[in-house]
């Protein structure tokens, strides 16, 4: 503009002001479907269409050989899946396209990857060997994940050996923890995975159910004078965990009276030491952990005590090791002999190219009974969103339903779906090959051989099916030919491992947690947050009041108010 030009008077815009930007985006960290790999995928979906499990093992007589990987007493078969060497080598080109090492480094280095709640992602730290040195804001933290284990197996020494006593001086014979969702499905699973590893003459159970039933059952046959809780909850103002809370209280004092009885019988994992004082709990006997640690990845940290308790200090440290071996193992292994990049690279194949909506994890070990429950959590809340890191819509398919039972429960319930149904579902077989127990004889049969003989059968059943040329040899009349024809080329994983301990135990559970995080990088989302638990949580706290208190002005929907009026009705309010 020329020096001596009028200058224009300023006019306000029109424009809405400028919304706050969250943190940005790593330039390196590119939606998938931008990348080359992707593109390649979408072509060769096309072509694997046409693919046929019995054609791929015929033209190559050690496939199963070949698509097969060993690692720290772990042999993952990926083979009955719909892919081959072309699939697979446009799959590690997509993760290292996405980001995923260079995101794993960011991880382990304690960089604010969860960057809508800004925070570091550290998981890991929990089972760092003394003098290891992760920072977080420019401090060490292990040193103080390693207090907190000292102060743990302190406190689990003294419950195990009968030196903590009741407030009447008895021992304690039953640990009740308190908690929801992270604070709970990861300590029951282990207990029950681990039980044959556990002090029997101290027994755990796990209350997390805000329904009154779960309370009473699990506490139903206790004795308040010998019984201690372990109340699970970083805020100690969880709803669900402190009305469980709040009774078990209630239901102490009714026998023992008196208020400083409380503690003795309760401790707490918390972080707020004025609620938890006010509670009555010694906040000496107060564990914490860190806001760098997500709740369905919490289950190695102090969330664990009560699996301490169960296990002893040196049993929770081979679970600790465990984790750590796979952590390493995550790291260092190239992607295509590393066990989380395998599992997480079949599963975005299967979902996001195949189509496949569910993912059945069907562990063959009784003790593992509780695992696909965690699992549900651990994957569906961690990836189950619907935009990107950025905020905008994904435009591929993100978490899969995640469901199961133990085999071979479950094959007299729910596979004839998976088998013969119109939903492919990709299933992952998870067994180990030496039994805890021997239990049979080669008269009678021994139990392991044919738990294990009928895993091994399903996924050969799955892959391979059963023709109608087949079934027509055996003499089935024709009319009855499709009823006994099984499509095959159902993909599946089987993980077999040598033995459950805790230290493999641990390794499992890392496994799918790296896998989780693969899966995450590559669909663009943060596996980290959970906002989608917070709507129901709002609206719950709003209605409550409304059920007991006096009759409310109808302030919903229809649907809802009706529901809210016929509670009233028959509960006599």
């Amino acid at each position: 503009m020329p020096t001596n030009a009028k200058k224009s008077p300023r006019q306000k815009s029109t424009r809405a002001p400028r919304a706050p930007q969250g943190p940005s985006v790593p330039a390196w960290h590119v939606p998938p479907d931008r990348t080359k790999a992707w593109k390649s995928l979408t072509k060769l979906a096309k072509r694997a269409k046409g693919f046929d499990m019995r054609a791929l093992f015929g033209r190559d007589p050690k496939r199963g050989a070949a698509l097969s990987a060993e690692a720290l007493g772990m042999h993952l078969d990926y083979s009955k899946n719909l892919v081959d060497r072309e699939v697979m080598g446009a799959l590690f080109a997509l993760a290292a396209e996405c980001g995923v090492a260079r995101r794993a480094k960011a991880m382990f280095a304690g960089e604010h990857i969860n960057t809508t709640e800004d925070r570091a992602v550290l998981h890991a730290a929990l089972r760092a060997p003394k003098g290891t040195k992760i920072k977080v804001d420019g401090r060490d933290v292990v040193p103080d994940v390693h207090e907190v284990l000292g102060r743990m197996a302190k406190f689990a020494e003294s419950v195990r050996s009968g030196a903590w006593r009741g407030h009447t001086g008895k021992r304690i014979r039953a640990v009740v923890n308190i908690g929801i969702g992270g604070s709970d499905l990861g300590p029951v699973m282990a207990y029950e995975a681990l039980k044959d590893f556990t002090q029997r003459d101290i027994s755990c159970r796990y209350v997390s159910n805000i329904d009154g039933e779960d309370f009473y059952e699990k506490t139903r046959d206790l004795d308040p004078e010998e019984t201690l809780f372990v109340v699970s909850s970083k805020t100690f103002t969880t709803i669900e965990t402190m009305t469980n809370a709040q009774t078990a209280r209630a239901w102490t004092l009714a026998k023992l009276k008196d208020p400083k009885a409380v503690a003795r019988h309760f401790v707490a994992v918390s972080t707020n030491a004025a609620e938890v004082s006010k509670f009555g709990i010694d906040t000496a006997n107060m564990f914490g952990f860190w806001d760098w640690v997500g709740g369905r990845y919490s289950m190695d940290s102090a969330i664990g005590l009560s699996t301490m308790i169960a296990l002893g200090p040196a049993g929770f440290g081979e679970l600790l090791a465990g984790f750590r071996d796979m952590d390493e193992h995550f790291l260092k292994a190239p992607p295509r002999k590393n066990l989380p990049y395998l599992l997480a690279l079949i599963g975005v194949w299967n979902r996001d190219f195949l189509g496949c909506e569910t993912v059945a994890v069907l562990p063959y070990c009784q003790y593992l009974h509780r695992l696909s429950a965690y699992f549900q959590q651990l994957e569906m809340e961690s990836n189950g969103k619907r935009v990107q890191l950025d905020g905008t819509p994904c435009r591929w398919q993100t978490s899969p339903v995640i469901w199961g039972e133990p085999g071979t429960n479950g094959q007299h319930a729910f596979y004839q779906m998976i088998h013969q149904g119109t939903s492919p579902v990709p299933c992952d077989f998870i067994a180990f090959a030496q039994p805890l127990h021997e239990i049979g004889s080669p008269a009678t049969g021994m139990h392991h051989d044919i738990l294990l003989a009928n895993l091994f059968a399903q996924g050969e059943a799955l892959a391979f099916g059963k023709t109608p040329a087949e079934v027509r040899a055996e003499g089935t009349p024709e009319w009855l030919v499709p009823h006994r024809t099984f499509p095959g080329n159902r993909p599946s994983n089987t993980l077999l491992c040598e033995k459950l301990s805790p230290r493999m135990l641990g390794r499992i559970i890392a496994l799918y947690e790296h896998k989780v995080f693969v899966q995450g990088t590559i669909w663009r989302v943060n596996s980290f947050d959970q906002w989608g638990v917070e709507l129901g949580k709002v609206l719950a706290k709003r209605i409550i009041p409304e059920l007991s208190g006096p009759k409310p002005k109808p302030a919903h929907d229809s649907s809802t108010n009706a529901l809210i009026a016929k509670y009233r009705a028959w509960r006599g309010r």
